[in-house]
């Protein structure tokens, strides 16, 4: 399944100039907000209904979501997404920093399968979500894909993931894990092995103006035997994938239920196909807006649930 977010009608040349400058600004705060991130935070106490016979579910309780950064950075880059999926209080939001000093993502995946397990013990829980930018992303899948994950993870979220590798800095690969981020590397060829049976539903946010995804495709999840959404994002960089307003809401949506289901905050056409035959359709009326933005079509991804292609403006 493809989607497509336009957070506005700009072209290609204003668009990329736009995406500059927010990712300047972005990078700018960043820095100033780096420093907040580098130490482990507080883990919340655990439930304290947790030893009850009510899952935490059917209390009205959402899973918990783990949120893993990217290459070299920490939590902090998570600072509005977490509270934006914290709002409204009905899930637990907690941050997984994994080493700086990481030489092997495996090793990681590995680490983080420890900590959901945690993670779900104490929440009460027997399944989480997960939301990874970049590196984090491929952290996750890994975990999921060949360490047994999607047994605890219902939904899997990542941002500007480079899931078929990327070329980008090619004066990088000294480093071991730039290494195995590359599309020849052994990781990716273990990712694009059979994986059957996969129960984690994931959802891949990319952009055309990702400059650290080469080519920017490479973002998408692409394999037969996932359930698999990719969600274009337009006018957005890397570094502004998981604090722009668009995606955040976006990314509340789909941990909420199924992409394919949220309604745009404007009027938008959707159109949808299966391999066999193409149907059109209307979105349902939305509450109103202050502004009406128009949606591209974008293309599908063929995966578990079939290919499939839907228009949606944010």
């Amino acid at each position: 399944m493809g989607l497509s977010i336009t957070p506005l009608p700009l072209s290609m040349t204003g668009a990329a100039l736009r995406a500059a400058v927010l990712e300047a600004v972005v990078l700018a705060g960043h820095l100033l907000l780096y420093p907040t991130g580098l130490l482990d935070e507080r883990r919340a106490p655990a439930d304290a209904d947790t030893t009850g016979d009510t899952p935490s579910e059917t209390r009205g309780q959402r899973p918990p979501v783990l949120l893993l950064h990217g290459f070299t950075d920490n939590r902090s880059v998570f600072v509005l997404l977490r509270r934006a999926l914290g709002a409204d209080g009905r899930r637990r939001v907690e941050t997984y920093n994994y080493s700086p000093f990481t030489r092997d993502l495996r090793v990681t995946a590995r680490h983080l399968a420890r900590r959901v397990e945690e993670l779900c013990e104490r929440s009460g829980q027997d399944r989480v979500d997960l939301v990874g930018h970049s590196l984090g992303g491929l952290v996750a899948r890994y975990y999921v894909q060949r360490l047994g994950g999607d047994a605890r993870v219902r939904t899997l979220i990542t941002l500007g993931t480079p899931h078929s590798g990327t070329r980008v800095a090619p004066f990088m690969d000294a480093h071991p894990l730039v290494r195995q981020m590359r599309p020849e590397s052994d990781v990716l060829s273990e990712l694009g092995a059979p994986s059957p049976g996969c129960r984690t539903r994931m959802v891949a946010f990319w952009s055309e103006f990702d400059a650290l995804m080469a080519p920017t495709g490479t973002a998408r999840i692409e394999h037969p035997d996932l359930d698999s959404t990719n969600v274009q994002v337009t006018g957005i960089g890397h570094l502004a994938l998981p604090v722009h307003p668009a995606v955040i809401t976006a990314v509340r949506r789909a941990l909420d239920g199924p992409v394919s289901d949220a309604t745009a905050p404007a009027a938008a056409p959707v159109a949808a196909s299966s391999a066999s035959d193409a149907t059109s359709r209307t979105a349902p009326a939305p509450r109103p807006a202050p502004t009406t933005r128009s949606a591209p079509t974008a293309t599908g991804t063929t995966g578990s649930t079939g290919t499939e292609g839907q228009g949606l403006a944010i």
